[in-house]
């Protein structure tokens, strides 16, 4: 069992020979770094959350009333300076009591008010139509980025933990905390407990005599009474007898691979035990 991320151990959660169950916290890599990371992607995904909701509730009445008061202002003053700029016009046209460059100072003051009011009253328009569905498409749009990003990192923060895929016992613990770990260093070797089996040799001349799903016993020399199983694989090449394989034929001979699955739930079957597999042929 090795890590899915490249990172440094910081703790080991079980030893050799430890039985531990499926889902079990085995070991634990540095995380500070990742989870900085995520809690500005959580802060990210509540600023957006609130920038999507302002769109969706609209300008609210107070800035609508303050919209509204600019914009009365605004056209006042461009009242005022037209009213100004007419009695220039008036008397420079009749008595040519001012100048012309007063004139003009009137008339340029008129217009920079009324443009004033014009874009005071585009203001008070674009609050009282709120936000317009580009702007919430766009914000929506960045929402869902901001949690896709935030749920990767949730993901990833997940692959921290090296969890046992099922239910076994611990044989080695290959690294230890500090050490650098990755997708290509295994941690832990693992057992597992669901599904044993023995390994057994047949002769070629007893090979026809024998099928998957046949009845087996295993006997070992701890236990008196034999384990139940059967024959889930059988070999379809044959090979030399293994060495440390007890036969009366010749070393020499030609056999075959078979297994026997067996029911163990008290748990009396160990790694590498040696064992006796009687079969009926």
């Amino acid at each position: 069992m090795a890590f899915r991320q490249s990172d440094r151990i910081a703790e080991i959660l079980a030893d050799e020979g430890d039985t531990v169950q499926a889902g079990q916290v085995l070991a634990r890599l540095d995380d500070h770094e990742l989870q900085l990371q995520r809690a500005k992607a959580d802060a990210q995904v509540r600023a957006q959350q609130s920038t999507v909701d302002k769109l969706h509730n609209g300008t609210r009445q107070e800035e609508i009333a303050q919209a509204q008061a600019q914009y009365e202002a605004a056209q006042a003053a461009a009242e005022n300076a037209r009213g100004v700029y007419s009695r220039y016009q008036q008397i420079y046209t009749s008595i040519e009591g001012i100048s012309e460059q007063q004139l003009d100072n009137a008339r340029h003051d008129y217009e920079a008010k009324s443009a004033s009011a014009a874009a005071a009253q585009q203001t008070l328009a674009q609050a009282l139509n709120g936000a317009r569905a580009e702007d919430i498409a766009a914000g929506e749009a960045a929402l869902e980025a901001d949690k896709d990003e935030a749920a990767r990192l949730a993901y990833v923060l997940s692959q921290y933990e090296l969890r046992a895929p099922a239910d076994g016992v611990i044989r080695s613990r290959l690294l230890q905390p500090g050490d650098m770990a990755s997708p290509s260093a295994p941690v832990f070797k693992l057992s597992l407990l669901d599904k044993k089996w023995v390994r057994a040799y047949v002769s070629e001349t007893d090979l026809g005599k024998i099928y998957e799903g046949q009845a087996a016993l295993v006997s070992i020399d701890s236990q008196k009474e034999p384990v139940q199983g059967q024959i889930g694989y059988i070999s379809d090449t044959a090979e030399f007898t293994p060495k440390n394989v007890q036969t009366d034929e010749l070393r020499t001979a030609l056999v075959y691979e078979i297994r026997v699955y067996v029911d163990d739930p008290d748990n009396v079957l160990r790694m590498g035990m040696p064992a006796t597999v009687k079969v009926n042929l």
